[in-house]
């Protein structure tokens, strides 16, 4: 199958490891795969944005940034129509984001399928955190792009009743979580460091993530040098965070490896214990947990419906109640306790992740399924 895969990403982060673990997955599987996107994203390192859109993000704050966002739409649309042209693609698969209208424009003009993959409420998300201006606009055109779609590939069943809500027909909704690379996971529990466990923790690090609590209940527990914290990424909580470590005596307890390529990623999570996802949106599918599970680690995680989509208490990790405090250190400090716990709970989670198929490959799969199926609606006599 030949897919012309259209996004507006703008910095390499893990929004570019779905994107580009994804395009790979599809041309393993033996597919034809032409990735349109900003010709500014190749030129950002991982971990960061383009020089091009910082600037932009500065010199055009508030409303001209939305209206310029709309405006890319005209560059976005002649590129990807040349694209399609010489490609001859089959289906357009397109990461869904706000303004962006492009892949849309161009699935009416050819009539091809156009698979959209969501992974937030963009428009919600936005004006929450106060950074949309255009608001009545941009929920109007999230919700006409959303409803354009054939398919609409929602990352949690929680984001499809959103979706659904806004008029798109629960038919024309797929769930498809995000996934993982299994084979490059060592499932062996990590290496013992006397009786030092490691707690560990996958992303960009954001203030509303809770690492701060865990940090204080580390001091809390009066036992110097009995667990560590290793956070792998960066992000604008750290230096905030290696200031408290500091503060309460465990600089020497809490390391930060900043920035990491991807491939690195396995290794590190390797070296866990227990792995955190101290916090989380209530639609998101986090990366995180995936390579979690792919490296048979236990896992402490909130106890909220986009969670249990993944996980089982008990069986495939830890649950604690997000709105409890001291919750999520009951469930560390019990796991920190018992190493057998830590080992079923893991060994139950990466076998989880083994049959569900929470994997790029799977994900490929499922697409391609899909796409068969509506190819064939398409073509087939009346």
């Amino acid at each position: 199958m030949r897919i012309l895969y259209s996004h507006r990403i703008q910095s390499r982060d893990g929004m570019s490891i779905h994107v580009e673990e994804f395009v790979t997955a599809l041309l393993q599987a033996g597919h034809h795969v032409l990735v349109v996107g900003p010709s500014f994203y190749a030129a950002s390192g991982f971990g960061g944005e383009s020089r091009v859109v910082a600037r932009l993000r500065r010199l055009l704050p508030g409303v001209m940034g939305e209206v310029a966002e709309l405006a890319y739409n005209l560059v976005a649309y002649r590129r990807l129509a040349r694209a399609a042209a010489a490609f001859k693609a089959d289906i357009i698969y397109e990461r869904y984001n706000l303004y962006y209208l492009a892949g849309g424009w161009l699935a009416r003009r050819r009539r091809l399928p156009l698979y959209l993959e969501v992974n937030s409420p963009l428009a919600e998300e936005r004006a929450r955190f106060g950074t949309l201006r255009m608001r009545r606009l941009a929920l109007a055109l999230e919700r006409r792009t959303w409803r354009a779609a054939t398919r609409v590939l929602a990352v949690t069943a929680v984001l499809g009743e959103t979706i659904a809500a806004a008029g798109v027909p629960s038919a024309r909704i797929e769930v498809v979580p995000n996934g993982v690379v299994l084979d490059r996971y060592d499932p062996s529990p990590a290496e013992a460091a006397g009786a030092v466990v490691t707690l560990g923790f996958v992303g960009f690090v954001r203030p509303w993530h809770g690492l701060d609590a865990v940090i204080r209940a580390m001091a809390a527990e009066g036992r110097p040098g009995a667990l560590r914290l290793v956070v792998v990424g960066d992000g604008p909580a750290r230096e905030s965070l290696e200031q408290l470590a500091g503060t309460l005596g465990l600089f020497d307890s809490v390391h930060f490896t900043g920035v990491v390529e991807h491939a690195l990623v396995p290794a590190l999570v390797g070296g866990f214990d227990i792995a955190l996802q101290p916090k989380v949106v209530p639609y998101a599918s986090p990366l995180k947990i995936f390579d979690y599970m792919a490296a048979g680690r236990a896992i402490v995680a909130p106890d909220q419906p986009n969670i249990r989509e993944i996980l089982r208490h008990d069986h495939t990790a830890l649950l604690f109640d997000p709105d409890r405090d001291g919750a999520m250190w009951e469930a560390i400090t019990r796991l920190a306790a018992d190493p057998s716990l830590r080992q079923r709970l893991g060994e139950a989670a990466r076998a989880e992740l083994i049959e569900r198929r929470y994997t790029w490959r799977g994900n490929a799969e499922r697409l391609i399924t899909l796409a068969e199926a509506d190819i064939g609606r398409l073509v087939s006599p009346r």
